[in-house]
């Protein structure tokens, strides 16, 4: 392998060890859940990003070949995350906050409805 390559994997498994190293700090000493949130979605992302770069390099040194296991990781890793913090961020707020926190509605239903729903396909 080529000290260039190896040069490559090194910087990125570095990096992606910083990533993780910070998100894991700020998952201990961040206080409020939300806070606590961003740290590991983000930054662990890009930790767990950077040694599947790492791994890609490597194999792709010494076969030729591109690994196609670590590209469907990283995609679905890049997809889920968002997804898991935005439903995590959501719980958070649907169980801490208090109706008296909100400002009022005006209507019968609540704030994720219409006051008057489309009864059948011919209203619209």
């Amino acid at each position: 392998m080529s000290l260039a390559a190896e040069l490559l994997i090194s910087i990125a498994l570095i990096v992606s060890g910083l990533f993780g190293l910070v998100g894991s700090y700020g998952l201990v000493k961040l206080k409020d859940t939300l806070q606590r949130l961003h740290a590991p979605t983000k930054a662990t992302t890009l930790g767990v990003g950077g040694v599947l770069i790492a791994s890609m390099i490597f194999f792709y040194m010494e076969t030729g070949h591109i690994s196609v296991h670590e590209l469907l990781i990283s995609l679905f890793l890049f997809l889920t995350a968002p997804i898991t913090a935005n439903f995590i961020a959501k719980a958070y707020l649907a169980r801490n906050t208090r109706e008296e926190d909100l400002p009022s509605s005006d209507g019968d239903f609540g704030w994720s409805v219409y006051d008057d729903p489309p009864n059948s396909d011919s209203d619209r």
